[in-house]
């Protein structure tokens, strides 16, 4: 059965046409997917039967299967595991912050980028999620939420996978999240990250889009860059810098670059200066974040009183840094944790 999700509007109208309905049926059917999050094809009262009976025999509206929910310990994070239709996993986090509720999505199940950190890229590469794989992870928290009449404020594609590895899907799912006619999230309230796959964040730039970037930097140079960040290979930190020179000078947007303290790694002074020579008068923000400890690296996070001092040689002399806390790492749902695998299942 094919996923509804996975199919635009105009794909939607092209169906209604063909099989001779009003072309006011195709603006039911899309209302009812993205403004009313329906759930089942009965659910579209507007809709006659028949069309409703059609639909629903040849378009899915939950492809996800929810296996579990885990809870952290303060319950202010949600870790949710999804299979998908072909048995493979993904995990989708949802941060209660403040007045603000992120939920953090995926766009590949694994990812094969490899960083030797993080738990996803150990577990290796299934495959790239659809457009609509990646909407239904929103249309099932929307959901859920609802019934606590609470909203959805955030969403950050910083889950499984690299999503601009996945480029096509993840734009075209972002967009619909974003359009008015769509889930009608603010654009700056949708923020996509990546490890710095150069020719995409290129092609972002290029688009129309308010969406905030962010980039995973976790190194000053190619040398340890890329022994932390294998496929940094590819692209050097240099040309990487340089892109996003041009992306913001092209956008006008502040671009966020993460960096996770590793102890003994990439947390010495030394390392901040480099930095500081690298980002110059970059109109960007970086996010100090301590390794959240997983089974597949030996490393250990940065202690507190060298992340404090790393952030202090930058905020002083003009890098605008912050410390990061990593919500959910009790339960695995940290950055860098998400392995997409039953809790207790290895």
């Amino acid at each position: 059965m094919k996923n509804i999700y996975d199919l635009s509007f105009f794909e939607i109208e092209t169906i209604i046409k063909d099989i001779g309905e009003a072309p006011f049926r195709s603006k039911q059917i899309w209302e009812g997917l993205y403004q009313l999050c329906n759930s089942d094809w009965d659910d579209f009262s507007s809709l006659p039967k028949s069309l409703r009976e059609r639909f629903g025999k040849d378009y899915s509206l939950t492809s996800l299967n929810k296996i579990e929910s885990v809870f952290s310990d303060d319950l202010q994070t949600e870790k949710v595991l999804f299979q998908l239709s072909d048995s493979n996993y993904i995990e989708s986090v949802l941060l209660r912050k403040d007045d603000r509720l992120t939920l953090c999505i995926s766009s590949q199940s694994g990812c094969p980028a490899g960083c030797i950190f993080c738990a996803t890229g150990n577990s290796g590469f299934n495959r790239n999620l659809t457009c609509g794989e990646i909407i239904e992870q929103v249309i099932f928290i929307i959901n859920a939420l609802k019934t606590k009449s609470e909203k959805l404020t955030n969403i950050v594609l910083m889950g499984m996978g690299e999503p601009f590895l996945n480029y096509e899907n993840t734009i075209a799912a972002v967009e619909r999240l974003n359009d008015a006619s769509g889930l009608n999230i603010g654009a700056r309230r949708i923020t996509i990250s990546t490890i710095g796959i150069i020719e995409k964040i290129k092609a972002f730039s290029n688009k129309e889009l308010q969406i905030n970037l962010s980039v995973s930097l976790h190194a000053p140079n190619d040398k340890l860059r890329q022994l932390l960040i294998p496929v940094a290979k590819k692209y050097p930190i240099k040309e990487l810098i340089e892109t996003c020179r041009l992306y913001i000078a092209k956008t006008n947007r502040r671009v966020t670059f993460e960096y996770v303290m590793i102890k003994g790694i990439n947390d010495s002074p030394d390392f901040a200066k480099e930095l500081i020579v690298l980002l110059r008068g970059l109109n960007c923000h970086l996010n100090l974040i301590p390794l959240n400890p997983n089974m597949h690296f030996s490393g250990s996070p940065s202690d507190a009183s060298t992340i404090r001092e790393f952030g202090r040689i930058l905020i002083e002399k003009g890098v605008a840094a912050s410390i990061r806390d990593s919500q959910g790492s009790d339960i695995q749902a940290g950055c860098g944790q998400l392995a997409g695998k039953r809790v207790g299942v290895q």
